[in-house]
C-alpha cells in the first residue's frame, strides 16, 4: 500500500513568503484596481467615443487641414459661443498631422493619445512621491483622475489638455532631478500650444536653475521660426486671435472676473476679491520660499498648485478642466507637512474636481448657480486653506521658543 504524498513541511511557509502578508492596503488596492480600470475604459469608450455637443476638436482638425493646404486658419468668429481656434502658429504646426487621417478616425486616435498621455503623467507622478504602482496609491489615483470632470470633459470634448499634463509632469519631475535643458524642453513644447502653465516658471527662478529658461523660451521660438513661413496667415494670430484671448468672457468662464461679469457684480467688488485672492497667493509664496531648499518635495508640488490655482481663478479664462493640472498638489497629501492634511482643502477639490452636476428641476436658481459657482469655490477656498495653514505654520514657529541645547560635559 503506497503512502499519500506529503508537502515539504517548509513549502507553506516559503508560500506565505512568496505572497507576502495580506495587508489591509493590500486587500484595498485588488479591489480598486477592477474598479479603476472599469471607470478608465468606460470614460475612454462609452464617454469619449459618444463626444457631447461642446467639440474642442472639429476647429483643431479644421485648422490643422486649413494648414495642410495652404488657406487661412485664424478665422474665427469670437461673437458665437462655439469653441474656437485660439493655437498659435507653432500649435498649429504641432499638431497639424492630426489632419493626415479622416476626421472621426482622427478624433479616436487624439482621444487616445490623451489617454496614454494621461495614465503616464499618473505614473510619473507617482513616481515623483516615490510610491510603487503595487501600492494602494496607484489605483486610487488612476481611479479619481477618471472619475473626475477634468480628465472626463478633456476626453469628452477632445482637447489637448491630457498632453498638457503630461508636460508637467515631465516638466516638474526632470526640474527636481535637475535635468534643467529637459525640464524646459517639456515645458516649453507646451507653450508651443497654449501658455496655461507659464506661472511654473517661477519654481526655477526661485530655485536658481537658469538653464530651465534656454529651452522652456527657446522651444516655442523655434516652433514658431519654423511654422511661421509656412502658415499661410500667421500674423492674423497676433491682430484677430491674441486681442481676443486678452478678454475676459461671461460664459464656461469660472474666473472671479468670468463668474462676476454673469452675475452682474460691480466692477470695484471684482477688483477687489481679485485683489484679496492676489494677497493670499502672495502670501502663500512668500512662506513657500522657506522650503525651497530643505523640502523640494514639498516646495515643488505646493508652490505648483498656488501658482496654477491662483492663475485659474484670477486670470481672464479658467475652466474647469484646467483643475488636472493640481494633481501633483493633490497627491502631496502623502507628505507628513502636506498643506492637504485637512477636511475643508478636500471640500475644495470636490468644488474643482467632482463630475457631480448641481442643476435642480425644484429650485433652477439655486442649482444653476450651485453648478456654475463650484469651480470658482473650490479654486477660492483651496488658497484660503493653503494660506491659512502655512500661516498657522509660520505664527507657530515664531511663538515656539527654540529647545535649549544641554551644556557640554566638560571631561
Amino acid at each position: 500500500m503506497t503512502r499519500p504524498l506529503r508537502p515539504h513541511p517548509g513549502a507553506d511557509d516559503r508560500r506565505r513568503r512568496r505572497q507576502g502578508p495580506r495587508t489591509a492596503a493590500h486587500l484595498f488596492a485588488l479591489a480598486l484596481w477592477p474598479v479603476a480600470v472599469m471607470t478608465m475604459a468606460h470614460r475612454v469608450l462609452v464617454k469619449a467615443v459618444n463626444g457631447y455637443i461642446t467639440d474642442d476638436f472639429t476647429p483643431v482638425y479644421n485648422a490643422a487641414l486649413a494648414f495642410w493646404n495652404g488657406r487661412a486658419v485664424y478665422t474665427a468668429n469670437f461673437s458665437s459661443v462655439d469653441p474656437h481656434y485660439l493655437y498659435p502658429p507653432s500649435g498649429t504646426l504641432l499638431i497639424a498631422p492630426i489632419a493626415v487621417v479622416p476626421p472621426e478616425l482622427s478624433r479616436w486616435l487624439f482621444i487616445l493619445a490623451n489617454t496614454i498621455a494621461i495614465v503616464v503623467a499618473l505614473y510619473l507622478l507617482l513616481r515623483m512621491f516615490n510610491l510603487s504602482v503595487r501600492s494602494v496609491a496607484a489605483p486610487l489615483l488612476l481611479l479619481g483622475a477618471f472619475a473626475s470632470e477634468a480628465v472626463t470633459n478633456t476626453l469628452v470634448f477632445t482637447n489637448i489638455n491630457g498632453l498638457v499634463l503630461l508636460g508637467e509632469m515631465a516638466f516638474l519631475v526632470l526640474l527636481l532631478r535637475r535635468r534643467d535643458y529637459w525640464s524646459g524642453a517639456a515645458i516649453g513644447v507646451t507653450f508651443a500650444v497654449k501658455p496655461i502653465l507659464a506661472p511654473l516658471l517661477l519654481l526655477p527662478l526661485v530655485r536658481g536653475q537658469w538653464k530651465v529658461f534656454v529651452t522652456a523660451v527657446g522651444v516655442p521660438l523655434v516652433l514658431t521660426a519654423v511654422a511661421w513661413p509656412l502658415a499661410a496667415d500667421p500674423a492674423a494670430f497676433l491682430t484677430h486671435t491674441a486681442p481676443y484671448l486678452m478678454e475676459s468672457r461671461d460664459y464656461f468662464n469660472s474666473t472671479i472676473v468670468g463668474n462676476g461679469a454673469y452675475y452682474g457684480l460691480p466692477p470695484l467688488l471684482i477688483a477687489g476679491l481679485r485683489t484679496l485672492f492676489a494677497a493670499l497667493v502672495a502670501v502663500s509664496l512668500w512662506l513657500l520660499c522657506r522650503y525651497h531648499r530643505g523640502d523640494e518635495l514639498f516646495f515643488v508640488t505646493t508652490t505648483s498648485g498656488v501658482l496654477l490655482a491662483g492663475s485659474f481663478l484670477l486670470g481672464s479664462l479658467g475652466q474647469m478642466y484646467y483643475s488636472m493640472m493640481l494633481l501633483p498638489l493633490l497627491l502631496s497629501v502623502v507628505l507628513p507637512n502636506s498643506v492637504m492634511r485637512n477636511w475643508p482643502a478636500w471640500l475644495a477639490v470636490y468644488g474643482f474636481f467632482s463630475y457631480d452636476s448641481w442643476l435642480s428641476g425644484p429650485f433652477p436658481e439655486a442649482g444653476r448657480a450651485a453648478e456654475y459657482m463650484k469651480t470658482t469655490f473650490g479654486w477660492s477656498l483651496l488658497l484660503i486653506v493653503i494660506s491659512g495653514v502655512l500661516g498657522y505654520r509660520h505664527l507657530h514657529t515664531r511663538r515656539t521658543p527654540p529647545a535649549v541645547q544641554p551644556d557640554p560635559v566638560i571631561a
